[in-house]
């Protein structure tokens, strides 16, 4: 078990994000790195290879395929994520959303847009945040950049990676209620250089982050690959809410609006 100190915990809920340093020892990085190549090799329905043009490198992101890659339910079930996530987020209880891969090729420009994570998925609650892992030192360069409370200013649409456009609204979408009220991501160059959170990490290093927290990253410049798994948690209060547009991803499953994820356990896993 990982302690999570006391002034980490305030400072996840006062910023939105914290840097843990040297929490994964090096057995569980080398676990999520083979994860990584799997993926790689046999990308799942939802991968995205992203490049602005053909000289680039590419973004490539892909997720939900925790079933099927040994080593990403190792890491779910056995590895220090979820005692870390259970005490910031002040939760007796936690139940893992899914994993996505990130991976930055060298010379792969593509920023990552502005976006909050929550938005995309048809959940609601307080207590939901992502464990953003590289297995990769990660300069400034190519870090992720958080807005410093940003994750007490509301609700954003999300957007599309590949065209950092919003996601569209489904034909029924008018009639549907959530209970938030949404606004479109401030232009970067809007966002005070004091507001912006980031830090350089090393392997064994993560940033914890609330779903709601705003947050993006520059393309990679470098001659270094950027490789992460960011992995989800929920905690007691979320619960199933519908949204306007196709949530990412897609849900079959048979919760329904006011559930708790833990309902699905199948799909979704307690621990």
């Amino acid at each position: 078990m990982v302690s999570v100190s006391d002034a980490a915990i305030a400072e996840f809920e006062t910023n939105g994000a914290v840097c843990l340093r040297q929490v994964f020892s090096p057995p569980w990085i080398e676990k999520v790195q083979r994860g990584i190549a799997k993926n790689l090799v046999a990308p799942g329905p939802y991968a995205e290879s992203l490049r602005d043009g053909p000289s680039e490198g590419v973004y490539f992101n892909d997720y939900f395929n925790f079933r099927s890659i040994p080593e990403f339910r190792a890491f779910v079930f056995n590895s220090p994520a979820s005692d870390i996530v259970r005490q910031l987020m002040r939760s007796t209880s936690v139940t893992f959303y899914h994993e996505h891969v990130l991976v930055k090729e060298q010379g792969a420009l593509k920023p990552t847009p502005w976006h909050q994570d929550q938005a995309y998925y048809p959940f609601n609650g307080e207590q939901a945040c992502s464990i953003w892992l590289p297995v990769d030192d990660v300069p400034m360069e190519t870090t992720l950049k958080f807005v410093k409370g940003s994750h007490k200013t509301g609700w954003y649409y999300p957007r599309k990676f590949a065209t950092s456009l919003n996601y569209p609204v489904k034909p029924n979408g008018c009639a549907v209620n959530d209970g938030n009220v949404y606004k479109n991501v401030p232009d970067a160059t809007g966002i005070p250089e004091e507001d912006v959170l980031q830090w350089s990490l090393s392997v064994g290093d993560c940033v914890v982050f609330h779903m709601k927290t705003l947050h993006g990253a520059n393309g990679n410049s470098t001659r270094l690959n950027r490789r992460i798994l960011s992995t989800r948690w929920f905690g007691d209060d979320v619960r199933m809410a519908d949204r306007a547009w196709e949530p990412s991803p897609p849900y079959t499953g048979t919760l329904r609006e006011g559930d708790h994820p833990s309902k699905d356990p199948v799909l979704f896993p307690s621990l």
